[in-house]
Order: structure tokens, then sequence, then C-alpha cells
């Protein structure tokens, strides 16, 4: 399973195409709402997520994503279940995610120290010890992308980390109609 963390005023785009396009992949991804069901963007879209973060330890997700915005980020960061699912996929190799503003979560727990990584101009403090740059980086197990307009590539480079290069360039192309 692959789990996107939902929190109030995450960056709807963000969390939203990357899900469309892994469940057009025929990938299993759920969304997973942080303190409720009903989570609410950053621009007022309220979204149902598919489990409560209750739900999260029975499952072990192949990989975690992290959606950006404000204040979802800082609400991500506060919450002990995004930090267990963290340690969960460091321990297990799974994929690790983020995207916008959330690298900075990545970066205050040292994930990226001595990695290649992004984030929305203004994060680059918090990722201390990362070779910061471009608009969706991936580094081993993780992958970065700078902001809402990167989302499209993020989602693209998650499929081609789970599925193949190849599989990702038969949906980018399906999705763009080439």
């Amino acid at each position: 399973m692959i789990a996107i963390l939902l929190a109030n005023g995450f960056e709807e785009i963000e969390a939203l195409l990357p899900l469309d396009l892994m469940r057009r992949a025929g990938l299993e991804v759920k969304t997973v709402g942080i303190g409720g069901l009903d989570i609410t963007g950053s621009h007022g879209i309220t979204v149902i997520a598919d489990m409560l973060d209750t739900d999260l330890s029975d499952n072990a997700p192949e990989c975690v994503i992290l959606p950006g915005g404000m204040p979802g980020t800082k609400n991500l960061d506060a919450s002990a279940v995004v930090h267990k699912a963290l340690d969960y996929a460091l321990g297990s190799d799974a994929l690790i995610c983020a995207i916008c503003a959330a690298p900075m979560i990545l970066g205050k727990r040292g994930i990226l120290n001595g990695k290649n990584a992004t984030c929305f101009p203004g994060f680059e403090e918090y990722l201390e010890g990362a070779n910061v740059g471009g608009r969706v980086v991936r580094d081993g197990r993780v992958i970065t992308a700078i902001g809402m307009g990167a989302a499209l590539e993020f989602g693209i480079e998650i499929v081609a980390a789970l599925l193949g290069r190849d599989a990702a360039d038969k949906l980018f192309s399906a999705v763009l109609a080439k």
C-alpha cells in the first residue's frame, strides 16, 4: 500500500494529482487523514480520506507521501503518527516522498543529510546537509519536489520508482495524449 498522509491545510494539487496518476497506473494508494477523515486543504477543498491515521499502524506502506501546503506541513510535522510512519519507512526501505514545504519534515529529521533534494523556495534552511536544487529529485529511496507546479512530474517519478521507467513513460504519454 502507498500512503498519502493528509493534514488540514495540505496543498490539494500536490496530493490529488499524484494520487490520480498512481491509481491510473494500477497502484494501491490510500489517503490517510491525520486527525480525522474529513481533511480540508489550504484552498478550502475538503477531501474524505480513505482511512484514519490510527489505522495506518495496521498497514505496512511501501511508500509514504507527504504533500506540502501551509499549515498542512506543520500539521504533518506535529503528528506522532507521521513520524512513526517515517520511522517505519526508513526501517523497511520503503519509498519516502515529499513535495513543496514537506521536505522540511525530512530535513529536520536528518533524512536528507548527504542527499540530493529540493523544496519550495524559502524552506532550504530546513534541508541542512542536503544538496538542494531542481524540480523533482530522486536520491535512492527519497523523492522530493519543488512545489505544486511540479506535481505531475512528482507523481510520474513516484510511479517510475515503484513500477519502472517504462510504466511511468507510458502513463505520462497517456495523460498527455501523445
